[in-house]
């Protein structure tokens, strides 16, 4: 069976921009859609759903920037990549891009490898996230991912079911935007309805695992502990290094050196059978997800 053509939404007010960028894709056997406006870009999803949006920053009606922001603020659409195209090179511009949900931006006037470059390495890693996120639907975990402010990017079934009707999202924002910023993991805090909620890990920059769990249930560093068959100490530190923290960090956090919480580490890679922090917090998240 043929693989399915990518489906790439261009979005630019400009039609000759237009014209050019469909053929670019067209020629490299994607199928192109447009919009004149980012107004626009929300009203043709939905009828139809892209893999990737090339995003215009400056337009009439609804800009590049608020659009981004609409279409990460909807459950069905913050999976898909935004790409934005600007003529707009100043440092707090690039910096709005990737505060409003863009994955990366392409300076304009436009080079066809480099634009077809970039949209096939972003269309890559997020097929990569998808196939994640349904394998944890599969396994039944309740996690949900969030950005820093808090809002929910997407959310596996379970943790639906355990967070019951109505308007949880935006009643749990505040609470995730704490969580995240803190990256409060093992105990976590009260989510509401019962819940525990636990910082993880960072899945892809900006989008933050957050586990549900009952009040009650096991912590992070005990599940660890018989995962791995580690020490009390040796969960820790593990538990410190999958959520980001330095040797030195964690060491002031848990009360002793940087060189101690190498030497840990020594003992726990062997016992993970990784060679490096980053291997190890990838098996911290899968752990984490499945109990």
């Amino acid at each position: 069976m043929p693989e399915k053509k990518p489906v790439i939404l261009v979005v630019d007010d400009a039609s000759d921009a237009l014209s050019m960028m469909s053929a670019i894709l067209e020629k490299a056997d994607m199928t192109a859609l447009v919009a004149r406006d980012g107004a626009g870009a929300l009203a043709l999803l939905e009828h139809a759903l892209p893999d990737l949006i090339l995003m215009d920053a400056v337009m009439p009606r609804l800009d590049g920037f608020d659009a981004a922001r609409a279409i990460k603020r909807d459950a069905r659409f913050a999976h898909i990549p935004v790409i934005f195209l600007t003529g707009l090179t100043e440092p707090e511009n690039v910096v709005k891009g990737f505060e409003t949900g863009g994955v990366d931006y392409i300076t304009k006037p436009i080079v066809p490898e480099v634009m077809l470059a970039r949209v096939r390495a972003h269309l890559s890693n997020a097929r990569l996230a998808q196939s994640a996120r349904q394998a944890l639907d599969v396994s039944g975990s309740p996690l949900l991912a969030a950005n820093a402010q808090g809002e929910v990017l997407w959310v596996t079934p379970k943790a639906v079911a355990r967070l019951g009707a109505g308007d949880w999202r935006v009643r749990i924002a505040p609470r995730l935007a704490e969580i995240v910023a803190g990256r409060l993991g093992d105990a976590g805090l009260p989510l509401e309805g019962g819940l525990l909620a636990s910082f993880i890990g960072e899945a892809q920059p900006g989008e933050y695992l957050v586990r549900l769990k009952e009040k009650g249930a096991p912590s992070e560093s005990t599940v660890l502990k018989q995962v791995f068959a580690l020490t009390d100490r040796e969960a820790e530190v593990l538990l410190w290094i999958a959520k980001g923290k330095s040797n030195r960090d964690a060491g002031a956090i848990l009360g002793c050196s940087p060189r101690t919480i190498n030497k840990h580490l020594e003992q726990i890679y062997q016992k993970l059978d990784v060679e490096n922090r980053t291997a190890a917090a990838m098996k911290v998240i899968q752990a984490l997800s499945e109990h």
